[in-house]
């Protein structure tokens, strides 16, 4: 949906005003959301936005049907997102987990919230001040669930930048610990290794 969303008429009749409308709140939520990540990494409120963190976004909208035997499969494996951020809109089934001291914890449907899970790259780039989520969905079973996703950078392979710790963050106490690379780099290792419940920092990691 940016920075070049489709022609209207490549979107379905029935959602396309709404999809329309929905990515424009989220490029203006995004907007916000990176002031206040760059705020509370002690950079200018526009920093992130400057090196183009709200450049690219990719929308998703997943429908996971009733399953009868829920206990049997997952509607998304366990792993983390490669872009900067992830907004996502849920239903009031739920379903979303996130990993937490070695456990999972259910992530509870909030009328009217949002949830946003930091990415691979933000952490690259905050040089582990910030931490990519692990997360993955499970089944109810009972009643179908739907959610309406938005990835900040994750899609946006025409952008040519390098990515990595931020330099007005780093010091002689607190040096790179990770390599630069390319959101292109970056979403083809993802692809390649797939959501295998590994972080795909371990590519990023420099040796100490």
């Amino acid at each position: 949906m940016a920075p070049n969303p489709p022609e209207p008429e490549q979107l379905p009749t029935c959602c396309r005003e709404i999809v329309t409308e929905f990515s424009k709140e989220m490029l203006n939520l995004g907007d916000v959301l990176f002031q206040l990540l760059s705020e509370a990494l002690g950079l200018r409120s526009n920093h992130l936005k400057e090196i183009g963190c709200l450049e690219g976004m990719d929308t998703a909208y997943n429908y996971y049907p009733v399953c009868p035997e829920p206990e049997l499969t997952l509607g998304a494996t366990q792993h983390t997102d490669t872009g900067f951020i992830t907004v996502l809109a849920q239903d009031d089934i739920g379903g979303l987990q996130v990993l937490h001291r070695n456990r999972w914890v259910d992530v509870p449907p909030m009328s009217q919230g949002l949830v946003v899970n930091l990415g691979t790259l933000l952490q690259v780039m905050s040089n582990d001040k910030f931490t990519s989520v692990e997360h993955r969905v499970v089944l109810k079973g009972a009643e179908p669930r739907v959610s309406a996703i938005s990835f900040f950078g994750i899609g946006y392979t025409l952008n040519t930048r390098l990515y990595g710790p931020v330099e007005e963050l780093l010091s002689e106490d607190n040096p790179p610990k990770y390599k630069k690379t390319t959101i292109k780099d970056l979403v083809a290792h993802a692809y390649k290794q797939g959501l295998d419940g590994t972080s795909f920092l371990h590519h990023l990691k420099l040796m100490d």
